[in-house]
């Protein structure tokens, strides 16, 4: 399950995003986030050697190095394998592993006390990235970046799906790892024993759903009324990136609060989508209701043919796919005829510690993880997409991994930014969009709701 992300606009307190149940997927970036259901074992996938060193042209890496990373439904077995191909390519290296469920509030004193670990992957409960900014814990790596290669000599920015978000503006202190996406889902098995095509469009999606709802043995669409913010994930904010013309700077406009932005053209033109789903009666009457695995379990069903939820659901519902159930993904189902989809992602960071001991072999390691090869390592042992532009197909990653990767790496999906807003708004919106989707008020009055919410915040962070 993804849960909001309590982000404060302006490099103010960002709330951390608790994983509280068995099977949700990791996040530390957006008004969502969460930890999937832990993979079953695998055994460790033989690494080729990389095509050149891990460290700097020149330089032998020695001393100590410490990695600190959280274990939660990605499991360690991707962090195994690495820093084991990567020892073996500085040997001079003492590295030490600092991991487990409880690392972050572990290692917290540390961090507080100034004394931290060299590299941090930020996931999981207990750890922000844009906290750790705040609190002036991170390396600036702006400069060193925006040049750095990987050992494979790939320019790093270039292969990045999502690039690194500006906790400050014009500066990145971290680099997504995990990258994970919302969207709309749906059964190929079912569709195929239809003969439904799945939807490309917006129109299409309601001619689908005109279908669906003539043959009567299930709804539309059902989404988890009790988290609002997966149908604001997986429908509402991509669509607005649709409705802008595939221009994302509009969520740089929502995260800086902004005034007339919930008000703004693509916003208005998005919510009257939801308002044509709920009119035509597509919108499955008993989702305010249900939280995420009991509406995920009802389509799992067959009582509904699309929801939106994220990628982590394989995982989390493994133990209730029926037999024959194959994952069908579409990041986005709100565009025009013609139009892109649009992928609105969440995603894990890993950073270099501003008082690391060991910043080159930090550097080093950063250069080493991202790559081609450890992209498609991450897939096969973690069960989820890296933020690493590879073709999975030949790999033993998931086939919902595999679909997703293909959108993710298609010049018709564009990648939005995350959408990262304070607590209280968060929780104006989805009680907004909640009751949108009921009938209780209008698109008009949602985008008034939000600009008074959204006036109250600014006016707070004025005294």
């Amino acid at each position: 399950m993804m849960k909001p992300r309590n982000a404060m606009a302006w490099g103010m307190l960002v709330s951390t995003v608790v994983l509280t149940l068995t099977g949700c997927g990791s996040n530390n970036a957006n008004t969502t986030s969460a930890s999937v259901k832990p993979a079953d074992s695998v055994k460790p996938v033989e690494s080729a050697k990389p095509a050149a060193s891990a460290s700097p042209a020149g330089t032998k890496l020695t001393g100590d190095f410490e990695i600190q990373y959280f274990v939660g439904g990605y499991g360690d077995a991707w962090w195994k394998q690495a820093i084991a191909d990567f020892q073996k390519q500085n040997p001079d290296l003492k590295i030490k592993e600092s991991a487990g469920a409880k690392i972050n509030d572990q290692m917290k004193p540390r961090w507080i006390q100034g004394n931290p670990p060299d590299f941090v992957y930020i996931d999981g409960a207990g750890s922000n990235t844009r906290q750790m900014v705040t609190d002036d814990q991170l390396m600036d790596i702006t400069d060193w970046l925006k040049d750095a290669k990987n050992v494979d000599g790939k320019k790093i920015l270039d292969l990045l799906i999502a690039q690194p978000e500006e906790y400050k503006p014009g500066k990145e202190f971290a680099v997504p790892l995990v990258f994970g996406s919302w969207g709309t889902f749906y059964d190929k098995a079912l569709f195929k024993s239809k003969g439904w095509e799945a939807p490309v469009d917006f129109q299409s999606f309601m001619d689908l759903g005109e279908k669906i709802k003539a043959d009567g043995k299930m709804s539309d669409y059902i989404h988890t009324g009790v988290y609002p913010y997966y149908i604001n994930g997986g429908l509402l904010d991509p669509t607005i990136i649709a409705m802008n013309n595939y221009d994302t700077s509009i969520f740089k406009k929502i995260n800086s609060l902004e005034k007339g932005v919930w008000k703004s053209e693509p916003v208005m033109k998005s919510l009257d989508r939801i308002v044509q789903m709920r009119d035509k009666g597509l919108i499955d009457k008993g989702s305010p209701a249900l939280n995420h695995t009991d509406s995920q379990t009802q389509w799992l069903q067959h009582k509904a043919a699309f929801i939106p939820t994220g990628i982590w659901v394989e995982s989390e519902m493994a133990k209730d796919i029926p037999a024959g159930f194959e994952f069908g993904f579409l990041p986005s189902i709100g565009q025009d005829k013609g139009g892109k989809f649009v992928a609105n992602p969440y995603t894990s960071t890993v950073a270099i510690a501003k008082k690391a001991k060991n910043p080159e072999a930090a550097k080093a390691f950063m250069q080493f993880i991202f790559t081609e090869k450890e992209s498609k390592l991450w897939a096969e042992l973690s069960k989820a997409p890296a933020n690493i532009k590879a073709d999975l197909e030949g790999t033993n990653a998931p086939a919902l991994t595999k679909e997703a990767a293909k959108f993710y790496n298609s010049p018709n999906t564009v990648v939005a930014p995350e959408i990262v807003i304070p607590e209280e708004l968060v929780t104006a919106r989805n009680n907004a969009t909640l009751a949108l989707t009921k009938g209780e008020i209008t698109p008009q009055q949602w985008s008034d709701r939000m600009e008074e919410a959204t006036d109250k915040i600014r006016a707070k962070e004025k005294k």
